[in-house]
């Protein structure tokens, strides 16, 4: 008989069929960390398998690694499986590559919509970020000092990041690179902040999705026998992006986590302010992107705009609440 396990609902799957289920999931959530405006956190609390997510990123130790040499022995490779489980690990790598599929195959995508269409492109991105932030934004913050302030700080350091982001004050370097994954990794556990988002803030976003797609492309070339060189090159920069976001996920993803339950409401403002800060980067790419203000690409504008703000207004309808209470 095959095991069986629960997945962010009542209903009871064998195994295999529920890390099916939890790779779609994380498909979603990976489709949704691509593009700025949308985190893969919020499609992971609607697919029921937020709070799951957040209890098997906490639950890993590093400490299995010291039962690897037990491996030799049958009963070592039952307590090791047996950790693994504990850990929730087979949960994790479904929703991790799901995750990378989904990423790996938008990445090319959205390098396209910039290459060919930049100008809507971004008013897409800017409906995205523009209503998420709406969706979240609660008005009490407004009359409570501690959200207030929080969200006057968040505006205000994203606005000025936003537009040195904009004057390409920010390097490809890989100190910048490594601490854009450091942050960007954060959008994969709140709900609200996209990891796309981070990026973009940070001015990596279009050249994390080139990097990504030359290295795909590279390691193809590189197995039909061309020289790996270019593959390498593309290889150390996507290792310094996830190291970064290996080390943000226990460390500034548990930060984050901690002052969500210590300070609810504040945090919340401030991470919703970052947002409609962010929102002057967009729009200072719309407008340098677009050369002549006709009443044709006006009206592209307008449609990528719409469309941007009604896909998350649609989200946001089906989600109904993302359970955000005030501070106890």
């Amino acid at each position: 008989m095959q095991p069986s396990e629960t997945i962010g609902t009542e209903e009871t799957r064998p195994a295999v069929v529920g890390l099916v289920v939890v790779y779609c999931k994380g498909l979603a959530m990976g489709a949704a960390d691509a593009v700025p405006g949308v985190s893969g956190g919020t499609i992971a609390f609607i697919t029921g398998i937020y709070e799951r997510l957040i209890r098997a990123v906490t639950s890993l130790d590093p400490s299995v690694i010291l039962l690897v040499p037990s491996l030799r022995r049958q009963r070592g490779r039952q307590e090791f499986v047996a950790e693994l489980q504990r850990m929730d690990v087979p949960f994790l790598m479904a929703v991790g590559t799901g995750m990378v599929t989904a990423v790996a195959i938008l990445a090319r995508l959205v390098q396209f919509a910039l290459s060919a269409l930049p100008g809507p492109t971004f008013a897409f991105f800017f409906g995205l970020i523009g209503a998420s932030a709406v969706a979240l934004f609660e008005r009490g913050w407004v009359y409570q000092s501690g959200p207030a302030v929080a969200a006057l700080v968040g505006f205000s350091a994203a606005f000025l990041v936003a537009g040195e982001t904009a004057t390409g004050t920010f390097p490809h370097s890989f100190p910048v690179i490594f601490g854009a994954g450091v942050l960007a990794i954060s959008g994969m556990v709140l709900p609200g902040i996209s990891g796309a988002f981070i990026l973009l803030l940070l001015g990596q976003y279009d050249y994390m999705t080139t990097t990504l797609n030359e290295f795909i492309d590279e390691f193809i070339a590189v197995l039909q026998g061309s020289s790996p060189d270019a593959f390498l090159d593309a290889a150390l920069t996507v290792v310094v992006f996830v190291s970064g976001a290996l080390i943000g996920l226990f460390t500034i993803a548990f930060a984050v986590r901690a002052a969500l339950e210590r300070y609810r409401m504040a945090t919340l403002a401030f991470l919703v302010s970052l947002m409609l800060g962010a929102l002057r980067y967009p729009a200072i790419q719309v407008t340098e992107t677009t050369s002549a203000w006709t009443v044709p690409r006006v009206a592209a504008l307008f449609a990528a705009l719409v469309a941007g703000l009604g896909a998350v207004l649609l989200l946001d309808y089906y989600t109904e609440d993302f359970g955000y209470e005030a501070d106890a």
